[in-house]
């Protein structure tokens, strides 16, 4: 896909869920959309601000609220005062290296389905984290 029909999907997204397009909201969703590694408000200013420094954690995290608000952007918290960012808002569970701390994606359709009917609670959703060691830290890459 072109870098100029790129831009066009993600302003047709944002002006899809009712998001007026700024240039900070554009500059957050088209970073998260073009990575898979799940990062922090730190991490994608960090990008941002790469080559010249135009945004701060403020400006990221109340875009991406904005981004989260409207179903365009998952949180994901998967370790105790951490959240991450992930611009993949398909149902799917996540691994989680204990290791090098890498957070890979993983298919809804691993698992069967969990029966949730028989809980004493309503459940309304559910997601599965797996952690261990990725094949780059047992060296099975």
């Amino acid at each position: 896909m072109s870098k100029e029909n790129q831009r066009d999907v993600i302003v047709n997204r944002l002006k899809s869920k009712g998001l007026r397009v700024t240039p900070q909201r554009f500059a957050v969703y088209a970073n998260l959309c073009s990575r898979r590694d799940h990062p922090t408000v730190e991490q994608i200013l960090k990008d941002l601000n790469q080559d010249f420094p135009i945004s701060s954690q403020a400006t990221v995290y109340t875009s991406l609220q904005a981004l989260r608000k409207v179903g365009l952007v998952k949180e994901v918290l998967l370790e105790e005062g951490v959240s991450r960012y992930d611009a993949n808002v398909e149902p799917h569970h996540h691994f989680h290296c204990r290791q090098c701390g890498s957070i890979k994606d993983v298919p809804w359709d691993t698992f069967d389905s969990f029966n949730l009917e028989h809980l004493p609670y309503l459940a309304e959703s559910y997601e599965v984290t797996i952690r261990g060691l990725c094949d780059r830290c047992t060296g099975n890459n």
